[in-house]
């Protein structure tokens, strides 16, 4: 190195050590001294610009306050992926033994090139399930015993999607997609581009359209229309009876975006999409037109990962109130005629719907915090680590190199006086829904990433083996 480049860096060096007070006193030749005047703050508080990072904190006028919440009900049907077509079911009589009654295999699990990614739903006595390589599951809801099955994967190698599901049209798996219920009809969207239309009855195709674009979330149905949401943030609108399209309407094109994929939200005229670039769009339902617009982002000076303002977990409508959180760390309560927001947006990351009930909303983080905020002022109540007690070291050689490993959690739902979630360590958790405290688990053969559903009775969980367990 010659003796221009040595001084160069060293010159280099020096000015940026000499930019950190905490150090300026350990440069040589007065490097470090500022022999300019000295400035002097003006009189007031200082205030952290990294301020909105900071934990949430709970609301000292909240502090050992009680609050309501709501009996169970019977869970007659579960036919959208978040239970129904708002997304919003508060508290279901469901799995009050906490026992596995059933497991059954559904088809191919997760691997380097699926997913299995679609939600549980169930209706006139059957489950519905999708596995990891595009093949619909109809099982008996008391037995497990399987009705029927049918293949939604298109027989030409040309429909599959290339890398991740995203693009090309090469021999990668076309992973992803879901089902949903309505009108005697299995509606089930693929990332093979097809959007199908099944008999609940015999299994039999009744209609399949085909799409442009990848569809990594399930579909949601309402009146004569099932709404989808592609890789490239456009939802489409079929019609039930033909599989016509109906209209479309694009959002912001957003390349980065997570594997979870979410549903819209329907009300009446109105459907909330949800899109990877943290836009919650309103439309009427009958004819496509944008009503209103929120984008859900923030960026972080403390994690890249906040750059993916994806909206993965399903946007809920609860009276007259849209509910949704981003993955860059911004929770809203927005009102669904004017999108106007119900009070400040909370500073939480997650991939998971919000759960309102009664008078309070829970969330979970994605760093495995669950908390619970009082749904008319936004105010916390309290905040409970989920990981208490499950972080691990993994991988590494002579105790080098390890990793720590957080489990992530899907959910939560609220069944027979318990808050229930699965997580990634292939467990099924019970909460004090008043306290956070831990009241049951269940071990449940293998990780998931899916939440739970219930129907008549029992909970149903989809583990990323691909199998299907009943819990009564």
């Amino acid at each position: 190195m010659n003796r221009v480049l040595k001084v160069a860096l060293l010159s280099g060096l020096a000015v940026t050590l000499a930019s950190c007070s905490s150090v300026r006193g350990m440069l040589p030749f007065g490097l470090g001294k500022d022999n300019s005047p000295q400035a002097t703050a003006s009189e007031g508080q200082r205030i952290s610009v990294l301020a909105f990072e900071q934990a949430l904190v709970p609301s000292a006028a909240l502090s050992g306050r009680d609050f309501f919440i709501p009996g169970p009900q019977a869970a007659t049907a579960w036919t959208q992926p978040g239970g129904n077509a708002e997304n919003a079911v508060e508290h279901v009589i469901a799995a009050p033994d906490f026992t596995i009654a059933w497991r059954r295999g559904i088809g191919a699990g997760s691997s380097r090139t699926r997913q299995v990614m679609a939600p549980v739903v169930a209706d006139n006595g059957r489950v519905f399930v999708l596995d990891g390589e595009a093949t619909v599951s109809a099982l008996d809801a008391g037995t497990g015993a399987q009705a029927w099955r049918t293949s939604v994967k298109p027989a030409e190698d040309s429909r599959r999607t290339g890398f991740l599901g995203m693009g090309g049209r090469s021999d990668g798996g076309g992973f992803g997609g879901g089902v949903a219920v309505g009108g005697g009809k299995v509606f089930v969207s693929s990332g093979y581009r097809t959007v199908t239309a099944i008999d609940q009855a015999s299994g039999a195709v009744i209609w399949t359209t085909p799409v442009d674009v990848p569809i990594h979330g399930a579909p949601t149905v309402s009146g004569s229309r099932v709404f989808v949401v592609d890789v490239e943030n456009q939802i489409q609108a079929f019609d039930t009876a033909t599989g016509r399209q109906d209209w479309s309407y694009r959002g912001i094109p957003e390349p980065a975006r997570l594997m979870r994929a979410s549903s819209p939200a329907v009300t009446g005229d109105t459907v909330i999409a949800p899109f990877s670039s943290g836009e919650v769009v309103a439309l009427r339902a009958s004819t496509g037109q944008a009503v209103w617009q929120q984008v859900l982002s923030r960026a972080s000076r403390t994690s890249a990962l906040s750059e993916i303002r994806d909206i993965a977990g399903r946007p809920v409508i609860s009276r007259g109130v849209v509910y949704a959180v981003s993955h860059s760390g911004v929770l809203s309560a927005m009102d669904i005629r004017s999108g106007q927001p119900k009070w400040p947006a909370l500073p939480i990351a997650g991939v998971n719907a919000p759960l309102p009930v009664g008078d309070v909303v829970y969330v979970v983080s994605k760093a495995g915090e669950l908390t619970v905020i009082n749904r008319e002022s936004g105010q916390i109540y309290w905040t409970r680590n989920l990981n208490e007690g499950r972080v691990r070291q993994e991988g590494g050689m002579f105790g080098m190199f390890d990793r720590t490993v957080r489990p992530s959690w899907s959910g939560p739902l609220m069944a027979s006086n318990r808050l229930v979630l699965t997580n990634s360590d292939g467990e099924l958790v019970a909460f004090d829904p008043k306290t956070g405290v831990q009241t049951a688990s269940l071990r449940l053969g293998g990780p998931v990433y899916i939440a739970p559903a219930a129907y008549n009775g029992a909970l149903y969980v989809l583990t990323d083996k691909g199998d299907l367990v009943s819990i009564r």
